[in-house]
């Protein structure tokens, strides 16, 4: 979540860099509208397409670990977690995000009830094609789909050439556009793009109500602009007439010359911008230091994996080493090995080469475990560990024994998925008996499972966890 909200603000930021450098000064207004909400919601899905292709690949011994294991993130559990176990459960990155929604949601309303009480309060009369408000004792004058608001104290040989500009964000909805983006800061009114972007299509609406309402009468414009300090509501979804902040910009674009035709061509690096894009969300970076550690353990799995090459099974001293080198391994690369879609990435293993026997190899799987409730999930893995975390943290109890003596620790255990769907040969290496007994027990207790299948057959499958116990 975090890297994809990360992604998604570099992609805007990138798009309204283009924007603000290339595009903002030229008269192409209806295309920079359209460049705008296209890219923002470009924006959206990009960091969600992954081209193989474009990824870096890891060294075959590098992965060769989770050929074999499906290695599951740790779990930290501490001594107070039967007492903090409400707290704990809550994700707060989650609940953060919500509680911030909530509240721009309920601005939201606030702003769309004040308009509602402008209109409420207001002379209202059905035109052609639109509603206008005449707002009492005010100078206000925007426009909020089909209503138009004036400020009854607007000199009526203003009014005119204000409706004519007005009649322009109601014939292209432009309100619509703000509506969007008002939508948009609920969902994402941590990103502070989406207010940038807001922004920039507010103004633009005004250049674009500017131009079209007066062609031929451009000093008249001014004139208009600059005529008084008028009061506004400082409202983001509605189309202002008068908004100081704009005044200026409005009048430097009614004297800037049309853009020539051939300056069009610039949107047309939107096209490598795309693909810039594509490749900075499908690559994964490695740095020397990166790469040194890689080939550090990349020697240490490939001189394990030679050993046990060609063998039917494995023995349990075998794999709990198996295991602590994943560990290790995963550690150190903070499981970079898995690919875009969360699940772990093959480098070749199959039936003839790889591990073969009652234990089936991960890599070579065709259909992987399912833990229950997880069969219609996108992500299967990420639902996988959610409810396999929420298990443990629901079903342990600190070992008086351990919390006694004070010990604490990381058990890394192994237990496979087996053909029937139950969690068997259950393997554990800690730093003291009571804290491998608990971890057992908690695997021990896991439900039911649908089991991998291969070829249509169900088969054992491997898996490793890290527990770690603290204490307070």
């Amino acid at each position: 979540m975090i890297q994809y909200i990360l992604e998604t603000i570099v992609i805007q930021s990138v798009f309204l860099l283009v924007y603000d450098l290339l595009l903002k000064k030229e008269t192409f207004f209806q295309w920079n509208r359209v460049y705008l909400l296209g890219t923002f919601l470009l924006s959206l899905f990009l960091p969600w397409i992954k081209i193989e292709a474009l990824r870096t690949p890891l060294p075959e011994n590098l992965a060769s670990y989770q050929n074999f294991f499906w290695q599951l993130d740790e779990v930290v559990l501490s001594a107070n977690a039967s007492q903090n176990e409400f707290w704990e459960g809550i994700n707060w990155t989650f609940a953060v995000l919500g509680a911030g929604s909530l509240v721009m949601m309920i601005w939201l309303v606030v702003k769309l009830n004040r308009i509602h009480k402008l209109k409420r309060i207001g002379a209202v009369s059905r035109e052609r094609g639109f509603t206008k408000v005449i707002v009492p004792k005010s100078e206000e004058a925007f426009s909020f789909f089909k209503n138009v608001f004036l400020g009854e104290s607007i000199p009526q040989a203003k009014q005119k050439d204000i409706l004519a500009h007005e009649m322009v964000h109601v014939k292209q909805w432009h309100s619509l556009d703000l509506m969007f983006f008002e939508v948009m800061r609920i969902a994402f009114w941590f990103n502070p793009m989406v207010y940038v972007y807001q922004n920039r299509i507010s103004e633009l609406h005004e250049f674009i109500a500017d131009e079209q309402s007066l062609k031929t009468n451009r000093k008249k414009q001014y004139e208009l602009l600059l005529s008084e300090v008028f009061q506004s509501q400082n409202f983001s979804l509605v189309n202002q007439f008068f908004k100081q902040s704009l005044i200026k910009k409005r009048i430097v674009m009614l004297t800037k010359e049309k853009s020539k035709a051939i300056y069009q061509f610039k949107y047309g690096l939107l096209l490598p911008v795309v693909c810039g894009m594509l490749i900075y969300t499908s690559c994964d970076s490695q740095t020397s230091q990166n790469i040194a550690q890689e080939s550090s353990l990349s020697s240490r799995i490939s001189a394990l994996q030679e050993e046990i090459e060609g063998k039917e099974g494995l023995s349990s001293d075998e794999l709990e080493a198996f295991s602590l080198l994943a560990n290790t391994f995963t550690d150190k690369l903070n499981q970079r090995a898995n690919t875009s879609d969360g699940w772990t990435i093959s480098v070749g293993v199959n039936e003839t080469n790889g591990v073969s026997g009652n234990v089936f190899p991960f890599a070579v799987v065709e259909e992987v475990p399912i833990y229950p409730g997880c069969e219609n999930a996108d992500d299967k893995k990420a639902c996988f560990m959610e409810k396999l975390t929420e298990h443990i943290r629901k079903n342990f109890k600190y070992p008086e024994e351990a919390e006694e003596l004070g010990i604490q620790g990381k058990v890394n255990v192994i237990f496979n998925i087996n053909s029937d769907g139950d969690i068997g040969d259950i393997r554990k290496k800690g730093p003291h008996e009571s804290l491998e007994d608990e971890a057992v027990r908690i695997i021990a207790r896991l439900p039911k499972m649908i089991p991998g299948k291969h070829q249509g057959q169900p088969v054992n499958v491997p898996f490793s966890i890290p527990i770690s116990f603290k204490l307070d």
